[in-house]
């Protein structure tokens, strides 16, 4: 690049661009394939799921709850989430009758559907997960019945095996729309 004196500052930076043009790389492309499968990893218990992408509709850390009076154990109160009223359900409470502990690595996991806005306590919440078609299986893992009948399907990954679990089948079930004692 010669630096002439008689470049105005104009001219000089579009001989700069060319420069950077004529030897720049192009960024990595990141290539997804039509099989892959998105979701959202939870753990509830020592149980590894993962919700379907689209039925996520947020992830929250616990917010301040307000408790409700005669509703059944599994509700743990509601919240004011930028202005919305939201109930707050113990997913584990739920399933098993026994009330998750929550610490600091407990998150919800915000379920919008049919007419249900809910947040689920969780144990944790592990990711975006990325699943192929052939690490599909339709062995489920865990052997509790009342958490299958959420369950669509599972993936095995090396010696993990994941549950997907779907929040829509939740919010369907009468029992969960249920929580008045």
């Amino acid at each position: 690049m010669s630096g002439s004196s008689r470049q105005t500052p104009l001219e000089w930076l579009a001989q700069l661009e060319q420069q950077c043009l004529k030897h720049a790389h192009g960024l990595p492309q990141q290539e997804q394939s039509d099989d892959e499968w998105l979701g959202i990893g939870f753990r509830l218990g020592d149980l590894h799921l993962v919700a379907p992408l689209g039925e996520v509709a947020e992830i929250l850390t616990p917010p301040s709850l307000s408790k409700v009076p005669r509703t059944k154990i599994w509700v743990c109160g509601i919240a004011n989430v930028r202005g919305n009223l939201m109930p707050i359900m113990d997913l584990q409470g739920y399933l098993y009758d026994r009330p998750a502990a929550m610490n600091r690595r407990s998150r919800i996991l915000v379920v919008n559907h049919n007419g249900v806005y809910s947040g689920l306590v969780v144990d944790a919440v592990m990711g975006l997960r990325h699943f192929r078609d052939e690490q599909r299986c339709d062995e489920l893992p865990g052997d509790d019945a009342r958490i299958h009948e959420y369950m669509t399907h599972g993936f095995r990954v090396g010696n993990e095996h994941w549950g997907v679990f779907s929040m829509h089948n939740l919010a369907e079930t009468p029992q969960f729309l249920k929580a008045a004692i």
